[in-house]
């Protein structure tokens, strides 16, 4: 006689209070979870790769200078030039960020509040501003 002789042949329980169960929400209980919540998330923003912010030498600052000045010179007369802007975001979760371009049409550059402002509304900081190509129409 083995020990399982008096159960073997009997039928399968089936509960009448708890709802039968599928494969896929058995399997559920078992699956791994994830004891430091967060950590995988961490580790991702670790990696995250970030540039520094170049700052232009004088030359180059001569050179953006007078391509702001053109910029506003064609906002003036009405005109809103199409122009792609390369610009310094920084990063909000660490050091660094990302260079961007921005192209559009602008609508104003402000040197009192030292920004050039697009039609769209989006507005670039002066200083964070990297390079400017207008489009020659």
């Amino acid at each position: 006689m083995n020990d399982y002789d008096d159960i073997i042949n009997l039928p399968h329980h089936v509960s009448k209070t708890h709802p039968h169960m599928t494969i896929t929400e058995r399997a559920a209980q078992f699956s791994p979870f994830a004891a430091l919540t967060g950590h995988g998330d961490a580790i991702r923003e670790t990696a995250r790769l970030t540039e520094d912010q170049i700052f232009l030498d004088e030359d180059m600052l001569v050179r953006l200078d007078e391509k702001l000045t053109e910029l506003a010179r064609l906002v003036e007369t009405g005109d809103q030039p199409e122009a792609a802007v390369t610009y310094f975001e920084a990063d909000e979760r660490k050091k660094g960020g990302a260079y961007r371009t921005k192209t559009g049409r602008v609508k104003q550059v402000d040197p009192a509040e030292r920004k050039v402002i697009f039609t769209d509304r989006t507005e670039l900081e002066i200083e964070d501003i990297f390079d400017i190509e207008i489009a020659l129409e």
